[in-house]
């Protein structure tokens, strides 16, 4: 553990020069359970999604493979020297890009399915595309500088900006979960009616957003404590839990994007009449509104199109429920 700015962190160049053992094994653990995490991670997705398209899709998938597991095989590399220095750098680098900045994609991909506010989606987008371009690319020169021209003021360089780079993309995941946990408290209210359920689902998507923010804080612990080997190697690991909590953020808007058939109470099926399946309505059918392609998904915008059929309610034919008696004149 060392906080002096002028000195580049132990592992970064040339491998690991500590005799301890114990941290060889806690980085092996690590960057095991992350590589383990990560196979099981694909798996869950391909499992999890009917349709391998979207945004949410292939941002969680992405981070998973071209993120984790590049992160996690660079940095072995570089603690234990195998290879080329530029070798082992270039493939964490690869892998911090698309698991770091991928993780605030995948924030960001599942804010469509509980909002509408175009101008504050454009913001967090925004914010994710500058952040990446202001941080990354700083970051990686002064990496490589610092791995092979070693001199003083690139090295306090490296030092401050990555310190300052984990400080942000922390903060920025905090946001964008804070702006996520904000609009699900308000989508569950419009229907207090079914607080028992709903307030049940709310609890748990809080917990799971709360773990997350949680692990972002440890990291940023680690690193201004100068444990940058332990934060490095945590990284990939803990980035690939929180992927894998995606999944279970996932079946959590399901139930609330696409409630379950019991959801509806006999008082608002006698609402509508004869001839109306309730089944069939998901907007609100007291305003009209215009015929568009947006009109046809859910009132929040989002379409559950690619989520697993077990998690999506079948459609119930309006055809079958229609009566002699009760056809339309």
């Amino acid at each position: 553990m060392t906080n002096d700015l002028t000195q580049a962190p132990d592992g970064l160049i040339g491998g690991y020069k500590g005799n301890n053992v114990s941290v060889k094994i806690v980085v092996v653990t690590f960057s095991t359970l992350a590589l383990y995490n990560a196979v099981e991670l694909v798996i869950l997705i391909l499992f999890t999604f009917q349709r391998y398209s979207g945004l949410y899709f292939w941002a969680m998938l992405l981070s998973g493979v071209l993120g984790v597991v590049p992160h996690a095989v660079g940095y072995l590399m570089e603690f234990f020297a195998l290879g080329p220095t530029w070798l082992g750098i270039t493939i964490s680098t690869v892998g911090f890009y698309f698991m770091v900045p991928g993780q605030s994609v995948v924030l960001y991909s599942r804010l469509h399915l509980v909002m509408e506010n175009r101008k504050l989606l454009r913001f967090v987008l925004y914010l994710i595309i500058v952040d990446a371009i202001l941080l990354l690319i700083p970051t990686t020169i002064l990496t490589f500088s610092t791995a092979y021209l070693r001199t003083r003021p690139i090295i306090m360089g490296y030092n401050v900006m990555e310190r300052l780079q984990v400080a942000w993309f922390c903060t920025q995941e905090i946001l964008i979960s804070s702006i996520y946990i904000w609009e699900t408290a308000k989508l569950l209210r419009l229907r207090p009616e079914k607080d028992t359920r709903r307030t049940r689902v709310l609890y748990e998507l809080l917990a799971i957003n709360f773990i997350i923010i949680a692990m972002d804080v440890a990291l940023l612990v680690l690193e201004y404590r100068g444990m940058w080997y332990l934060q490095t190697t945590m990284k990939a690991a803990v980035y690939s839990i929180k992927l894998k909590l995606e999944c279970g953020v996932l079946r959590k808007l399901v139930e609330i994007v696409q409630p379950n058939r019991q959801d509806t109470s006999s008082t608002e099926q006698e609402q509508f009449p004869a001839f109306v399946n309730p089944e069939q309505i998901v907007g609100d059918v007291t305003r009209a509104t215009p015929l568009t392609r947006r009109s046809q998904q859910y009132p929040w915008g989002a379409s559950v199109d690619s989520f697993t059929l077990s998690d999506r309610r079948r459609p119930v034919s309006v055809s079958s429920n229609l009566s002699p008696t009760s056809r339309p004149p």
